[in-house]
């Protein structure tokens, strides 16, 4: 299941009442470490946990801390330190080296759920904002600020940072609205990319005007299903803040339809599923060229990775669109410089 705090607020709000709640927030890091800053996680008196801090190796000592916060509705903040011998994580073996900062804040309907209703709402409606969250010192103040804007930032990311404000430190985070997907076609190499997006915790929309295609029983996870005329795609992203689109009906027609009419949309990613000579009859049939397109298509579709049947190719697929959204290199983690070999033949590619 998705980590990011909209799946996470999913969970919380329909049991916001019924149990008492602690968010948990990663706002300072040294060094290597697996959760970044802004980083969220949700435990409750039931004894759930939702969303990691961690690889998964503190989430049970944080839990412990989490109910002394239950009972005293005070904030606290945690240090793990994976650099000390003497610390619990590196007692723990969790091998990342780094320095963690953790902030506990209770959740109550008297301090206003610390904005998570407000930003549930936000998210809901695909608006973004920013989230303050204050730092405590020892007398575990709990004050949570949220504004919302619709304004985009350059990543899907979460981005966070600490400032100063009147003396008190706080962790500003930004939050944006899942990426949200727009598949154009609905046969059986669409229903494993709406399912790894749904995995990603993206908002999918599936859109095919065929009676045949697209049917609910196969795309149980995608978020809105489309048989609408091709002349509402534009307003459809628009309205939806759709960030990006796979062009794959496997019919040059309705591909060129699709693209035609989504040109006018300002997409941070457009794909195309078939060969470069698909690529080149589609424009064709759009009577768009490489220079009119406001975002250039990816096509073939995806990256390099010897994809074939339709699970790696959605695989491909959502890598490519996550380092773009990302605006990421898709290079190796572990050799920066590696060069993935060219397509043998790109004429012949299935992505």
């Amino acid at each position: 299941m998705a980590n990011d705090l909209s799946h996470l607020l999913q969970q919380w709000y329909p049991q916001r009442d019924s149990a008492n709640w602690v968010l948990g927030t990663v706002y300072q890091t040294e060094g290597p470490c697996y959760r970044k800053p802004g980083a969220t996680m949700l435990f409750n008196s039931l004894g759930q946990q939702f969303g990691l801090l961690s690889g998964g190796c503190l989430e049970s000592d944080i839990h412990r801390h989490a109910r002394q916060v239950m009972h005293s509705h005070k904030a606290m903040t945690l240090c793990y330190d994976g650099s000390d011998e003497d610390d619990l994580s590196y007692q723990l073996g969790i091998g990342c080296g780094g320095t963690v900062h953790i902030l506990l804040q209770p959740i109550l309907a008297q301090q206003q759920y610390l904005q998570l209703d407000a930003l549930h709402q936000a998210l809901g409606n695909r608006t973004g904002g920013y989230l303050y969250q204050r730092i405590p010192d020892a007398a575990g103040q709990v004050e949570n600020r949220f504004i919302a804007t619709d304004a985009p930032s350059e990543t899907m990311t979460s981005a966070s940072r600490l400032i100063m404000e009147a003396g008190q430190q706080w962790l500003v985070t930004q939050i944006r609205p899942a990426p949200h997907l727009l598949i154009a076609g609905g046969g059986l190499d669409a229903r494993p990319l709406v399912a790894m997006a749904h995995q990603l915790g993206w908002h999918t929309s599936l859109w095919d005007p065929r009676p045949a295609n697209a049917r609910r029983e196969h795309f149980p996870t995608a978020n809105r299903i489309i048989q609408t005329p091709v002349d509402s795609l534009a307003d459809y992203a628009r309205t939806e803040k759709v960030d990006a689109t796979v062009l794959m009906t496997h019919n040059i027609g309705l591909d060129a339809a699709a693209l035609e009419a989504l040109n006018s949309t300002p997409l941070r990613y457009c794909a195309l599923l078939g060969p470069q000579h698909r690529r080149a009859q589609v424009l064709q049939a759009a009577n768009l060229s490489e220079a009119q397109l406001t975002t250039p298509i990816a096509g073939p579709a995806g990256l390099d990775i010897g994809a074939e049947l339709p699970e790696s190719i959605a695989l491909a697929i959502l890598a490519e669109c996550h380092a773009q959204l990302q605006q990421r290199s898709a290079r190796s983690l572990s050799n920066p410089a590696l060069r993935i070999p060219a397509k043998m033949n790109t004429d012949s590619g299935r992505t």
